[in-house]
């Protein structure tokens, strides 16, 4: 259970809109750079392994591979310096953290692509739900 006092103070600096990804997505995280006067964006893509903490203390890290070197980094969620987190490819995974692409090498880095919820959509829409139906209740009463 966190403080109520420390998630007041913390309320006013957290991003609006924060950005929706998951463990295992292909994402382009763009990053504010200021140089002297001048501010540009810098462009850092990469697999995110982790997410961890929470609030303004909430992190994310993504890895790539750069000259056949393993590169990776650590984000601040709700920093300003981080302008936006646009989502390439979403990635299918089974586990919270993905140490385990440290180790690999070349196509075994990759990661199944997610997949679409058509499915769950197509049969919402065969199957009717709870609140069209009369209840069991109902149903009992009137067949007596």
């Amino acid at each position: 259970m966190t403080n109520l006092i420390i998630e007041a103070v913390e309320q006013p600096h957290l991003k609006a809109e924060a950005p929706q990804f998951d463990v295992g997505d292909t994402v382009d995280v763009h990053t504010r750079i200021i140089e002297g006067e001048k501010e540009r964006i810098q462009i850092f893509s990469g697999t995110v392994i982790m997410r961890k903490g929470k609030g303004i203390n909430e992190t994310f890290t993504v890895r790539r591979i750069v000259n056949n070197e393993g590169v990776e980094r650590i984000f601040p969620l709700h920093s300003p310096f981080v302008a936006k987190v646009a989502v390439r490819r979403g990635g299918r995974t089974r586990r919270a953290k993905l140490f385990y692409l440290r180790e690999r090498v070349g196509k075994a880095v990759r990661l199944g692509e997610k997949r679409k919820e058509k499915r769950d959509e197509a049969q919402a829409a065969v199957t009717p739900s709870r609140t069209t139906s009369p209840p069991a209740a109902e149903l009992a009463a009137s067949a007596t």
